[in-house]
């Protein structure tokens, strides 16, 4: 990183604003704004929501979704080759700026024991001051180093989890990480091609889980497909999300984070400068659609397309947003 995070972090928690200052990464924007996601559902249905609200607004929008996976499309951000997409607080945290969530609780003076007991997405005082500091040091490190912003993050915390199916938790006696650990040598987990590598991944699972997270198998699954190989029993365990809509439509047991290894994942737009510069109604437009969404919405969406239904997800973003009073 190229600036001192104790500092940054201080000053974010204290003023929970970055220096919306520009860097060498700036890049000059002309008047349509392209607005690009990552490659599994929810991505898809926000980013759409997120097009249609400003293209009903009057602005002129492109469509450049399904990028790839988080650096793919956090280097099309940086290179102007879009102007936003919806990111996830833990994952700028962790996959962006490397940074743990150990880090950012033990840097504002929190215990770090508590500090990462309480960044698992349980609904307490100390879990939203973690999700306002992790919020805060993104906003202020990518203000900084990518001359981009994050606008109001989403109720959901779409967290990391991993999930079993529940005659397997049943049998086996396991409910939380630490359980599954002890095992894990003897089972296939099912996840996106890049968990080996990520520290909010397999990486993490080492770290904070310790040696039994070694020997597990990985099999390696576009993000579409990963429910469907542990139904298929190709695998046991899974790389969920807490709002995938699968996990209540399968009737699937998420493990308790007992350790605390994953940071707030809340939702918001990651926007370059440049563009709100350009077009400062956007904050407003896009700050609607994101505070609507909370967890048990998002997994109901998520459902409409990846369950029996099949919807598209540019018709789910405008049922939502028509119902809503969000275009018209």
């Amino acid at each position: 990183m190229t600036l001192d995070r104790r500092a940054l972090i201080k000053s974010a928690a204290a003023a929970g604003l970055g220096t919306m200052a520009m860097s060498k990464f700036a890049m000059a924007q002309d008047d349509t704004i392209i607005v690009g996601s990552k490659d599994f559902t929810e991505q898809f249905i926000v980013a759409n929501m997120y097009l249609q609200v400003l293209e009903n607004a009057g602005f002129s929008v492109e469509d450049k979704l399904n990028l790839g996976g988080t650096q793919v499309a956090h280097q099309a951000l940086v290179n102007g080759d879009i102007s936003l997409y919806p990111e996830y607080t833990g994952t700028g945290l962790t996959e962006v700026l490397g940074m743990t969530v150990e880090e950012v609780g033990s840097v504002v003076g929190t215990p770090a024991a508590t500090a990462v007991t309480d960044a698992s997405p349980m609904a307490s005082p100390v879990a939203e001051d973690m999700s306002q500091l992790v919020f805060n040091t993104v906003k202020a490190e990518y203000e900084s180093q990518f001359s981009a912003t994050w606008l109001e993050r989403s109720p959901a915390n779409n967290t990391q989890a991993l999930a079993v199916k529940r005659q397997f938790s049943e049998e086996n006696g396991i409910t939380t990480i630490s359980q599954l650990a002890e095992v894990a040598d003897q089972y296939v987990i099912s996840a996106p091609a890049d968990f080996p590598e990520r520290e909010d991944g397999l990486l993490g699972l080492q770290r904070v889980y310790g040696a039994g997270f070694e020997s597990i198998e990985v099999l390696p699954v576009a993000p579409g497909l990963k429910y469907q190989a542990l139904l298929d029993d190709q695998a046991q365990v899974v790389l969920a999300f807490g709002t995938d809509g699968q996990i209540s439509g399968n009737d699937l047991v998420v493990l308790e984070d007992d350790l605390g290894l994953w940071p707030p994942y809340n939702l918001a737009p990651v926007v370059l400068l440049s563009v709100i510069e350009a077009n400062a109604e956007i904050v407003n437009l896009l700050n609607a659609v994101t505070t609507m969404l909370t967890d048990e919405v998002l997994s109901s969406l998520n459902w409409r397309v990846d369950g029996d239904e099949k919807a598209e997800p540019a018709t789910v973003a405008t049922d939502f947003l028509t119902e809503n009073g969000l275009l018209g």
